[in-house]
């Protein structure tokens, strides 16, 4: 019984090194997470903090926050940034943090395109806590006498990563594409080998201008924007828009692949639908987002909650080379 157990228990500590990387509704308010690319993409600096409770109506469900800060130096037409992330999940509170630095350069093609590569370096750990978890010998025994099976097991396990990315845009439009954990890094905690799973994303938008500010009038646009994701044998699809006017923001966005790709005969690739409200007061951003699940876990759920804020400052560089402000058009939630 032990040893059947415990087989088990490893089994899906085996499924749950291999799980998909934390999101993020609002993609575009993570900048750095989404893409290193991104890093210095304004004309100064911010400072980004996030913040996701997904499915917090399930014990032990998934806390992602993080904590982010690029500078753009416009004498290198270059940005750099830090990037900290923290997710746990599960009665062991399986636990991922991230430390890294990004680096992007900004290459004019032509009057109006640019490209910028990004890359980043990143060291992560994995952690888990066995005295939560119940083992086979406990279960023989006592609940209350102590296993002695995750003796044999690690519980952290540190790795370097690395992603990549690419962004094409203009003032008004956008596409990139990053790649996630290149080198593959073992992230095993039973002396064992499983890699972290390459990430490939795909995400792009343009931004409508329907009014500019004139003095009496505040400025107003709409910007459609997309993000598809792909690791291992799992996609994810995100299709929305913003409709800015200043200092108000408000997004609507659908997950899902439905048609295109299912898991299984008859299951429908929903996610969720995702409402966000976000406000603007001088160089500080804040948004919410819900996420409203729409697949056979509806009920079961509570959605999602999740909360960004932004600051920028010292926003007024020009580049020595171009002359005039490197900004990348992503939206700002």
């Amino acid at each position: 019984m032990r040893k059947i157990v415990l087989i088990l228990f490893l089994v899906l500590s085996g499924l749950l090194t291999r799980a998909q990387d934390p999101q993020f509704s609002q993609f575009y308010a993570a900048p750095l997470y989404l893409s290193p690319s991104l890093a210095g993409a304004t004309s100064g600096s911010r400072v980004m903090i996030n913040f996701r409770d997904q499915w917090p109506s399930i014990p032990g469900a998934f806390i992602t926050y993080s904590l982010a800060y690029d500078q753009y130096y416009p004498a290198l037409n270059s940005g750099f940034g830090f990037l900290f992330t923290r997710d746990q999940a599960g009665t062991g509170r399986l636990g991922t943090t991230n430390m890294g630095f990004l680096y992007s350069y900004n290459i004019p093609v032509t009057k109006k395109w640019q490209i910028r590569p990004g890359l980043h370096f990143l060291r992560s750990q994995r952690t888990i806590d066995y005295s939560r978890l119940t083992f086979g010998d406990q279960l023989v025994n006592s609940a209350l006498v102590n296993s002695r099976e995750y003796y044999y097991l690690d519980d952290r396990i540190a790795y370097m990563d690395f992603s990549a990315s690419m962004i094409v845009f203009t003032e008004q439009h956008w596409i990139g594409f990053t790649a996630d954990h290149i080198i593959g890094p073992n992230q095993s905690l039973y002396n064992a080998y499983s890699e972290v799973p390459k990430k490939f994303s795909i995400y792009g938008g343009t931004k409508i201008v329907l009014r500019e500010s004139n003095g009496r009038f505040l400025d107003e646009s709409i910007t459609p924007a997309f993000i598809y994701k792909s690791q291992l044998k799992y996609d994810q699809f995100d299709l929305g828009a913003y409709w800015t006017r200043t200092p108000i923001v408000v997004g609507f966005w659908y997950r899902g692949i439905p048609g295109f790709k299912k898991y299984k005969k008859g299951y429908q690739n929903n996610d969720a639908l995702v409402i966000l409200a976000g406000y603007k007061v001088e160089n500080m951003s804040i948004g919410y987002s819900y996420d409203f699940t729409i697949s056979r876990l509806v009920n079961n759920t509570g959605g999602s909650h999740e909360l960004s804020i932004i600051y920028m400052f010292n926003q007024e560089q020009k580049s020595k080379r171009s002359r005039k402000k490197v900004i990348v058009p992503c939206p700002k939630f």
